[in-house]
């Protein structure tokens, strides 16, 4: 894995390699990515409910990666992840789709998202993925 340093005291402390922001409306799916990131060693330093907060909270906190639903109340996850990519050119964002939203996943790839993963979730999957965007 490529070290890509740390914004966040915690993380070095704790012997994590890389900090999460996880987004998503879903008490259960975040649930589920804390669980699966935490085992691997991933810090999670913030959960969103909606991308107005997820934008606030990326500004915030820097961290190496964030997880983001695209259905959400207030602010969808492309509106967020568009505004995360005008801050951050260099964001790590992997959006988080139910099955069967093919085209809102071309348009956030589009927009700046390294990745996706779709719903119901699968360990090996969610990690495979994120992997990948960390490795890049």
């Amino acid at each position: 894995m490529v070290d890509l340093g740390f914004k966040d005291s915690d993380a070095k402390s704790s012997g994590s390699k890389y900090t999460v922001l996880l987004v998503d409306d879903s008490a259960f799916v975040l649930k589920q990515l804390k669980q699966i990131l935490i085992s691997e060693n991933f810090l999670i330093v913030g959960t969103a409910e909606n991308g107005v907060d997820a934008v606030e909270m990326y500004k915030e906190l820097s961290p190496c990666l964030v997880t983001m639903d695209i259905t959400m109340p207030n602010m969808d996850g492309i509106t967020a992840l568009t505004q995360i990519i005008e801050y951050d050119k260099n964001a790590r964002v992997v959006m988080i789709s139910a099955l069967g939203k093919e085209d809102m996943v071309k348009k956030a790839l589009l927009a700046g998202a390294k990745n996706y993963i779709t719903k119901p979730l699968d360990r090996k999957k969610v990690l495979e993925r994120i992997k990948m965007v960390m490795e890049k």
